[in-house]
């Protein structure tokens, strides 16, 4: 499995995540291991940490792109676009590995598959203008 695809996963776990209350999670991980990774069990152990690294940093993530997308406020996005810019935001922000502007570029891909019409280009200035201001803390 290329890193895309294994990001596409992921993005998929952290979407359907949003729909679910915290407790909830575990079962829903292990659900979509089941149905969508069955023959994957190793990438799915990657993906699942990855998911967990990204859930239990929510809060701050949430903060951070609060505060890039001025004027539009978390809740009134799509939960695609913002599980995207989400699993954005972390690799941004906690996962040195990944350059930013990769970061970007994939989220901007994502979207273009699972988003609205608009949201490649809102995606993509909000993600830059994440990287080019400092996190406020």
């Amino acid at each position: 499995m290329t890193k895309h695809e294994e990001r596409v996963k992921l993005f998929q776990l952290i979407f359907n995540c949003s729909f679910y209350e915290n407790d909830e999670i575990p079962e829903q991980m292990d659900l979509f291991r089941r149905l969508q990774m069955a023959s994957e069990q190793e990438t799915f152990k990657s993906v699942e940490d990855k998911a967990k690294k990204i859930l239990s940093n929510l809060g701050e993530i949430d903060v951070i792109l609060a505060h890039a997308s001025t004027g539009w406020p978390l809740s009134r996005l799509g939960k695609a676009e913002l599980s995207i810019m989400r699993l954005a935001a972390y690799e941004m922000l906690y996962d040195k590995e990944i350059p930013t502007g990769v970061a970007i570029n994939e989220a901007v891909e994502l979207s273009k598959v699972f988003g609205n019409d608009s949201a490649p280009s809102f995606v993509n200035a909000v993600l830059a203008k994440l990287a080019n201001e400092p996190v406020k803390e």
